[in-house]
């Protein structure tokens, strides 16, 4: 099923006595319920669970005079006139079925930011928006650093954690903003039309809610439906510059490409240690323009390399200084458990980059180092590691695993780099991190680099992935004591 019939953003949609339905409570559903009810629609918030929380968010939105309706999230309110669901709800829920069979729209909570952009009376500030299987907080965040440099009023948003909505109907105004979407939210966001976009990559991620890479890469794709100025692409990622020859763009709309090598013209690359644009100077045919340092960088590890000239091609697509670019690069500091420099330990550099929950974002994060001693494993989501540990034989000196699904990996161990000593921890309790780092100091020497980039996700032992970082660094820390 498509993800609605409205797709003119430009046509108001006066919201006064509409009947929307909210699919959805949390960090979504109770904003975008709150703003449709201040607009004057008549809210019903529909929602699968009827738990403590749920319970809580909704008695503060009946206090308003929204209806809800917990443990119901299937059937279509009598008299629906619009839908607008969290995103992580996935496409063939039977609320959605009903809904296109009545003719009833289909919004996520970016979609209707998007109509709500240009409300008051205020001028719309542009999006620079981002997606991607891995990179895109730490683009998103980069690219408003780069924004602040330059001296404009913006904000990182989306699913960063910012809620879009709170960022176009609040008091504060910008004049640009710094965009994250999932691919969910994409596949809700039918009208979306930014000023540039970019791609960072494609690799196999919530296929069991898409169905297939297919509709994946179609929904990460519509990120650059309409762009008007830059399409950003990665250029060793064909798929990414795939979906730019597919789009539907602005006329004049550019592709520009970036890549860890020596740039083409429309492309941002790398020269002797120099970030570099061939895409946005004057004839681009014979110039460059010296944009950063590698150094300005932080980690300069590769794939974060091509984050930041990502965020380059975007800011730039805005008109931003190559000084912006540079100082907003070397005020960035990434957020905590991606690629984090705990300690050194005994000359063994220690890292967190628990953030690493999939084999894509492991294996840029093993491509960073040269000798490591490997902590993986938790929950594999389906994953499989044959590829990611081929790719990776060589650069390892030891492994030690960790959590439900650790077999998997040992097993591509054992086929892909039989000679790399293994230590399988048959634990999957919280403390079991301290004794991988013990382990794991005792495989390393001097010069190596003890990397937590689990693959996996953390569930089967962590609250989440920030609490499976923050064991490691404990355990570090008390390695050194």
């Amino acid at each position: 099923m498509g993800s609605g019939q409205v797709t003119d953003s430009s046509a108001p949609f006066d919201f006064r006595g509409k009947h929307v339905t909210v699919a959805g409570l949390g960090v979504s559903g109770v904003p975008a319920a709150k703003v449709l009810h201040g607009l004057g629609a008549r809210v019903t918030v529909v929602n699968d669970g009827d738990d403590e929380r749920a319970r809580t968010q909704a008695a503060e939105l009946e206090t308003l005079g929204v209806t809800v309706r917990l443990g119901d999230g299937a059937t279509l309110p009598e008299g629906t006139e619009l839908i607008v669901t969290a995103p992580g709800w996935k496409p063939d829920k039977p609320l959605f079925t009903a809904a296109h069979e009545a003719g009833v729209p289909v919004w996520g909570d970016v979609e209707l930011a998007w109509r709500l952009r240009d409300r008051d009376g205020r001028k719309a500030a542009p999006w620079l928006a981002v997606t991607g299987t891995n990179g895109k907080t730490t683009t998103v965040q980069m690219l408003a650093s780069i924004l602040r440099a330059a001296g404009l009023r913006t904000a990182a948003v989306g699913n960063i954690g910012v809620s879009l909505l709170d960022a176009v109907t609040g008091d504060e105004e910008y004049d640009v903003l710094a965009v994250e979407l999932s691919s969910y939210q994409l596949h809700w966001a039918p009208s979306l039309r930014a000023h540039s976009a970019a791609v960072l990559n494609l690799a196999p991620d919530h296929l069991d809610w898409h169905g297939s890479m297919e509709a994946y890469a179609a929904d990460k794709g519509r990120i650059y439906e309409g762009n008007r100025v830059a399409c950003v692409y990665n250029v060793a990622d064909k798929a990414t510059e795939d979906l730019v020859r597919a789009a539907d763009v602005e006329e004049g709309c550019r592709a520009v490409g970036f890549t860890l090598g020596s740039p083409a013209p429309s492309q941002l690359g790398v020269v002797e240690g120099l970030l570099v644009d061939r895409a946005f100077v004057e004839d681009r045919h014979r110039n460059a323009q010296e944009l950063a340092e590698v150094s300005d960088v932080n980690p300069p590890a590769p794939h974060n390399i091509a984050n930041a000239l990502a965020a380059a091609a975007l800011a730039r697509s805005f008109g931003v200084s190559a000084a912006a670019v540079r100082d907003g690069l070397r005020a960035f500091t990434p957020d905590a458990h991606r690629i984090a420099h705990v300690a050194d330990v005994d000359g063994v550099a220690y890292v967190d980059d628990s953030k690493a929950t999939n084999t894509h974002a492991t294996e840029a994060s093993l491509a960073a180092y040269e000798s490591i001693v490997w902590i993986a494993g938790g929950l594999a989501k389906g994953a499989t590691f044959d590829e990611l540990v081929a790719g990776a034989a060589k650069r390892l000196r030891g492994a030690v695993l960790i959590g439900a699904d650790r077999t998997l990996i040992r097993e591509a161990l054992a086929r892909h780099a039989p000679e790399v000593p293994v230590v399988d921890l048959d634990r999957t309790d919280t403390g079991a991190m301290l004794q991988a780092v013990q382990e794991a100091q005792r495989l390393a020497r001097p010069g190596d680099t003890v990397l937590l980039a689990p693959a996996c996700a953390s569930m089967d032992m962590f609250t989440n992935y920030n609490k499976r970082g923050d064991a490691f660094a404990q355990a570090v820390r008390e390695l050194g004591a």
